[in-house]
């Protein structure tokens, strides 16, 4: 999967960022909520104190002279909590402030919050202060925030654990379906029978694969007999238009330039003659008619083959180079059809006297000529498809390579580098 991304990690990971955005903005309201209530039951506090303190000074029914006594004596005791006189009814008002604790010095400075509230006494006014601690909004905002992250993390830890066990019972149909499709070969020419699983969509996607695969592997079987057949159908024709040429060239008197007409004729022949056979050995190599297999020793194989196409080399320079010994359990004609037509296709792109690299190290066969120009590496392994327009071919040399490759599992690649082609097969 590399660095992609699953399905069901999507929604997880939007529904994350949202809680955690949400969690963020929750702080500031956390803060304001929690301040308004505190403020709202101490002010609640503090009219509460004060009423009552009213009432009970006025059901004491003090002269003026106990009446002051008792206001000097309050003050001492409660000096953030005065009761005073004075000369006119004021309406109530509430303030907040920070003071050091001047009793516990390293505490710092605490929060208050206060009522002024007036009220009449022997006919004189009073005014009589209530102070109440408040606590801190930012300690108690802290803990909140904390727990709250706490809760947040085992949620998150808690999808994360429902989601994979859910999603692994509720995707096992797809991941099923999967499989069989990456394991699917055209060429065995084979349904692929899916299971019922009781889940409507994913139901409906197998019956559709099937209809699709059913349709692919009718119209590849059609196809490929129609090459078979038409390969097999031409070549009676080929051979008797081939002898009856031959024939009339060696007719003493036909002249130089039906001489050169019927060579022009033999040569065309030749090359539909070649794509002939190469259309049927195709054929064979997808009914996997080339079944036997042998122990194979590449160098070896190498050598035979250079030996064999000494003719077409000669005017090359071809250096064969093996760094490792290498065995191969295959069928022999394949692998020497394989490394035949990398080598024509190195002779075909390269002109005389240039040089023909062979290297076998490790598992890997390199085939690499010189060059002036790079490949079309989107037209170089399909059929009848010329990847320069330079070394016209039949454009299925290189298709048949890629066929045997793809048959035992073999990777084969193309590259350009310092003005040179290189092919490379990896067993």
């Amino acid at each position: 999967m590399g660095g992609m991304t699953k399905l069901l990690d999507k929604p997880l990971r939007a529904f994350t960022i949202y809680a955690f955005v949400v969690l963020l903005c929750s702080i500031p309201v956390y803060f304001f909520m929690v301040d308004f209530i505190w403020i709202h039951e101490v002010n609640a506090h503090n009219q509460i104190v004060a009423e009552s303190t009213k009432k009970n000074l006025r059901e004491l029914k003090l002269s003026d002279a106990e009446a002051e006594e008792g206001i000097r004596l309050w003050n001492r005791l409660q000096p953030e909590t005065r009761l005073v006189q004075t000369d006119r009814w004021r309406p109530d008002s509430t303030y907040n402030l920070y003071r050091k604790n001047k009793y516990i010095l390293e505490k710092g400075y605490d929060r208050f919050q206060g009522l002024v509230t007036c009220f009449e006494m022997n006919g004189k006014f009073y005014s009589v202060t209530v102070e109440s601690n408040v606590e801190e909004s930012y300690e108690t905002i802290a803990g909140i925030t904390a727990i709250t992250i706490a809760f947040f993390i085992i949620l998150l830890f808690g999808f994360i654990k429902l989601n994979k066990r859910i999603s692994a019972r509720l995707w096992r149909p797809f991941y099923q379906t999967l499989e069989k499709i990456r394991v699917f070969d055209l060429n065995s020419q084979q349904t692929i029978d899916f299971e019922k699983n009781g889940i409507a969509e994913f139901d409906e996607m197998n019956t559709s694969i099937n209809k699709l695969i059913a349709s692919n592997v009718s119209v590849y079987r059609h196809q490929k007999e129609f090459i078979e057949n038409a390969a097999h159908e031409l070549q009676t024709p080929l051979a008797v238009v081939q002898s009856k040429i031959d024939l009339l060239f060696q007719n003493a008197e036909i002249t130089g330039q039906q001489s050169e007409l019927i060579g022009e004729i033999q040569n065309a022949l030749s090359r539909v003659s070649r794509i002939n056979k190469n259309l049927l050995l195709l054929a064979k190599i997808e009914n996997h008619q080339f079944a036997d297999t042998e122990e194979l020793s590449m160098s070896e194989l190498l050598h035979e083959i250079l030996s064999l196409l000494s003719d077409f080399t000669e005017e090359r320079s071809v250096k064969l180079r093996i760094a490792d010994e290498l065995s191969l359990k295959s069928n022999r004609m394949l692998v020497e059809i394989m490394v035949t037509n990398l080598l024509m296709n190195a002779v075909r792109h390269t002109g005389p006297d240039a040089k023909i690299d062979i290297r076998l190290e490790g598992r890997t066969l390199t085939v690499a000529n010189t060059g002036t120009a790079a490949l079309k590496p989107e037209k170089l392994f399909k059929r009848f498809s010329s990847a320069s327009s330079q070394t016209p071919g039949s454009g299925l040399g290189l298709s048949i390579v890629k066929e045997i490759c793809t048959r035992y599992g073999w990777n084969v690649e193309y590259r350009y580098l310092d003005e040179r082609h290189i092919f490379a097969v990896t067993f």
